[in-house]
């Protein structure tokens, strides 16, 4: 069972927008939206919320994400409305970052506490993992020349970021003079690499080359596009 999320938002259009980019990036994760009145017109509501909060929730608790001031407050009811208002958490972080970065952090099987973890590191664009934190029983350095059509934007960028759950190491992607976490999605797409771009793999830890290895495979199948 995954983490479920729920889009709160004052637009239908906007909460169903963000829901189908995170539905990209975690394809198993259950990303409802509850955006709009039940007219349509703008607005938050309350009956909405709590369907997707239940609907969202399958055994894992769930993250609510919110647009503006009022659909957090209307979110932090409906879930201390719950059964049990344990099941689930409302974060404060930027709501497209925060969801994207939730739901690859779900998709990996992350906890409802390290999902809003990684909504609320969206805000500064990823966390990066502090640097000697693994021992450094091996260090892998590997160049590597993107062949896909998108470079490493939202998809490719995700796989990525999901390939190294459960690995123990450190892994840096640089592009020129930027430099991001692997483990991030967001760090990720924020060096804006392209078909062609040359780009360095940096990793240590005990499983430094696995963790090669396995971008080194998303890369020759072209990140499965």
């Amino acid at each position: 069972m995954n983490v479920g999320l729920v889009i709160v938002s004052h637009s239908a259009r906007l909460a169903e927008g963000v829901v189908e980019l995170a539905r990209q990036m975690a394809p198993d994760v259950r990303v409802m939206p509850a955006g709009g009145l039940p007219d349509g017109n703008i607005g938050t509501d309350f009956e909405k919320v709590s369907a997707a909060l239940s609907d969202a929730n399958t055994g894992a608790g769930a993250v609510v994400l919110y647009d503006l001031g009022s659909a957090q407050m209307l979110a932090e009811l409906a879930v201390e409305s719950l059964g049990d208002p344990s099941t689930a958490l409302v974060v404060d972080a930027p709501l497209v970052e925060g969801a994207v970065a939730a739901a690859v952090a779900a998709q990996g099987g992350g906890d409802m506490r390290g999902v809003a973890r990684a909504a609320e590191a969206a805000a500064e664009g990823g966390e990066l993992a502090e640097p000697g934190a693994l021992a450094a029983e091996e260090e892998v350095r590997q160049e590597l020349e993107l062949a896909n059509e998108v470079g490493l934007h939202a998809r490719p960028a995700a796989l990525l970021a999901r390939s190294l759950t459960g690995l123990q190491a450190n892994v840096t992607i640089s592009l020129g003079d930027k430099e991001a976490d692997a483990s991030s999605v967001l760090g990720v797409m924020g060096l804006g690499a392209r078909k062609g771009d040359q780009i360095v793999l940096h990793a240590n830890g005990p499983d430094a080359r696995q963790a090669v290895e396995r971008i080194l495979d998303l890369a020759n199948r072209n990140f499965d596009e």
